[in-house]
């Protein structure tokens, strides 16, 4: 016989999850690259590439919608956030100038704006199924 989690423990799961998953997604395609690129022209970049932001946003559709087509929406909006705002405030903080802060309050706020947005998408299709059989009716 197979048994469930607690509620409270189910919950607690499902907004620990895709913040331990954001935070590991953040490492493996943020966390090694740390260098300014100089230019000829003495113009920098970086320190990432848009491939490396590219491929974590995409990453990060894996933890929003596992949390979100469970209906836990509320962990599927700050899960994610969660561990993203984590992430960036280690890896950033040993700036001297305290800038630092800005960049981490705009990727909380950017991550959570389009994780709910995501999350919320995913709720209702999710719902949608459940309602009305396997897919939604007049496909």
């Amino acid at each position: 016989m197979r048994q469930r989690l607690p509620e409270p423990a189910t919950h607690l799961l499902a907004a620990l999850a895709p913040a331990v998953l954001a935070m590991a997604a953040w490492a493996g395609w943020l966390g090694w690259d740390q260098h300014r690129d100089v230019h000829p022209d003495g113009t920098t970049t970086g320190p990432y590439e848009a491939w490396q932001v590219i491929g974590l946003a995409l990453t990060l559709l894996a933890p929003a919608y596992w949390a979100a087509s469970r209906h836990h929406l509320a962990a599927a909006m700050l899960g994610v956030p969660l561990g993203l705002t984590v992430a960036a405030f280690y890896d950033w903080s040993d700036d001297a100038s305290g800038l630092f802060v800005v960049g981490v309050g705009m990727v909380m706020i950017g991550s959570f704006t389009l994780t709910a947005a995501f999350a919320a998408a995913v709720a209702t299709m999710t719902q949608r199924r459940g309602r009305f059989g396997a897919t939604p009716q007049g496909a």
